[in-house]
């Protein structure tokens, strides 16, 4: 087996931007906790659940991103690195959870609204305003390339719309004593979250059972594999995520006339990581095939999902 490996950077350290995205989510937590049960508000008290589950995820994805980090041994030759999938998947669905949880308290309350106490919500909301914009902009750098650091930006970004939405909220029932507007402001809340975690939550349960990324076309790597000199077919391709920001592949090269020396391997290697950002890839070379591929599709297990784009770097 010729193999080629490229591992040419490593993960962006944000353990600062964890430490001090959850100090500033509990600050808030107990603050908004406090003033939704002194005034009694529904909006407040769902907004505090909400930020502590986004403490948990923050926790979460903390723990992820370390034990994706640890060295690989004889036990675990891959390491760690799903654990940042797995992190991603749990934050998702403790949210949806949480939502569903805060949409069946609204409806209650719409039936019985409660006075509110319009200028400690707006701010209140202000202050999570402010502490949750900080929070995702410590995340920014790392959300195109890690599902795991965009999960905890997204829940941050999101956060902070939030806020300013209870602002309004919390304005308008002062000015014009809609009592109703807290539960309403809570269900809205509630779909957006969810309308923003789905996406989390579908990437990171199809990621979990070795789903190709959505940033990799198998089609195009298929045919990237069969255009390089002597390459008659490609043969078992595989594409999976060892993790949130690595991506693996292994493929046989059916090269009946020929065969591949280092300098083949390496720009095999090379345009995979350029193009698909593929960190560790493993090329058999054969002149007939001997192994059968594992389903109907040549390339794979399965036939690829198309999702209209590559990177190309």
């Amino acid at each position: 087996m010729n193999a080629g490996h490229n591992h040419s950077h490593a993960p962006a350290n944000f353990n600062t931007a964890f430490a001090v995205g959850i100090a500033l989510n509990i600050a808030f937590v107990a603050m908004e906790a406090f003033y939704g049960w002194k005034i009694n508000s529904l909006a407040l008290l769902a907004d505090a659940g909400h930020n502590l589950s986004d403490v948990i995820g923050l926790v979460l994805a903390w723990g992820g991103a370390l034990a994706g980090k640890l060295r690989p041994d004889a036990r675990h030759t891959y390491g760690w690195k799903r654990a940042t999938i797995l992190a991603a998947f749990i934050n998702a669905l403790l949210l949806l959870v949480a939502m569903g949880s805060l949409v069946w308290e609204a409806l209650h309350r719409l039936q019985s609204p409660e006075p509110v106490q319009g200028i400690t919500i707006m701010v209140v909301a202000g202050v999570g305003i402010v502490v949750n914009t900080t929070t995702a902009l410590l995340f920014m750098r790392g959300r195109e390339k890690d599902l795991n650091i965009r999960g905890a930006f997204l829940h941050m970004a999101a956060d902070a719309l939030v806020s300013a939405g209870v602002v309004v909220a919390g304005a308008l029932a002062l000015w014009f004593g809609w009592t109703w507007l807290d539960p309403v402001v809570s269900l809205l809340i509630a779909v957006v979250i969810v309308v923003g975690t789905w996406s989390l939550f579908r990437q990171s349960l199809h990621l979990l059972f070795d789903g190709v990324p959505e940033s990799v076309d198998l089609l195009q790597v298929k045919a990237l594999l069969e255009s390089l000199p002597g390459v008659a077919r490609v043969h078992d391709l595989h594409v999976w995520a060892m993790g949130t920001s690595d991506i693996a592949m292994t493929a046989q090269l059916v090269m009946p006339e020929g065969h591949a020396d280092d300098a083949f391997l390496q720009n095999a290697t090379e345009q995979l990581h350029h193009r698909f950002e593929i960190e560790h890839a493993t090329i058999q070379v054969v002149r007939v095939p001997f192994t059968a591929p594992c389903g109907d599709w040549p390339a794979g297990c399965a036939a690829p999902q198309k999702h209209g784009h590559a990177h190309n770097h």
